[in-house]
């Protein structure tokens, strides 16, 4: 069946959520405006508002496509593996594949989001927690499966698992993006093979994921 063509408003709407991501990406979720954005356009401040009735809303909206773009390029082609490490691999793969070729050189909505708002209460900082905490909850899920499987020891801490891959990925974006190191990325995959390594079963050894499973996540 044919998806029906999206509307005109709906196309407009695109229009002001990808300048609204290019301007985040660089420049924070504190530097959209909808002036800005309307100017970005060539469009009257009144048209973007009939789209986002605040800042507010466009920042949450500017959270939430991220998001999205996020899950399908790393979460969902890891969900085509079998459960256990070969789906987390595919996970830390993908999503070092899209921090690698999109958030290095554009910059990242989480990443900036989270300096920004890390101490101002409201429902941008509690959009940006929702969304971090989910797809946390989705490597939890991944990890508690690997433990179920018996790739990983039964007292591995799923918790510390994620705590730690998260740390690997905040190192690689200061270190790929403030500091440009070249090995960053390497690094980043070297540390992860230590945190699996530390946790890994001898009974439950599975084979590296596919290297397919980066090229799904560019997909």
């Amino acid at each position: 069946m044919l998806c029906p063509k999206p509307s005109k408003g709906e196309q407009t709407r695109e229009r002001i959520l990808d300048a609204a991501q290019a301007i985040a990406s660089r420049e924070g979720l504190e530097g959209l405006t909808i002036g800005g954005i309307a100017e970005r356009l060539k469009m009257s401040k009144s048209g973007v508002f009939a789209h986002f009735g605040s800042r507010e809303d466009l920042q949450i909206a500017v959270i939430d496509d991220y998001a999205r773009k996020f899950l399908d390029a790393v979460f969902f082609p890891a969900l085509k593996l079998p459960r256990g490490l070969p789906r987390l691999k595919a996970m830390f793969e993908n999503w070092l594949h899209r921090v690698q070729f999109v958030e290095i050189p554009n910059g990242c909505v989480f990443v900036s989001g989270a300096v920004e708002f890390d101490d101002k209460e409201g429902p941008v900082r509690d959009r940006m927690v929702a969304v971090n905490r989910a797809w946390q909850g989705e490597m939890r899920k991944a990890a508690l499966l690997a433990i179920d499987v018996g790739h990983l020891n039964q007292d591995s801490d799923p918790d510390q698992l994620v705590f730690e891959l998260y740390g690997v990925m905040l190192s690689l974006h200061h270190d790929a993006r403030l500091l440009r190191d070249p090995r960053a990325v390497e690094r980043a995959r070297t540390s992860f093979g230590r945190t699996i390594g530390f946790c890994a079963s001898p009974q439950g050894a599975v084979p590296a994921a596919p290297a397919a499973a980066a090229q799904l996540a560019a997909a």
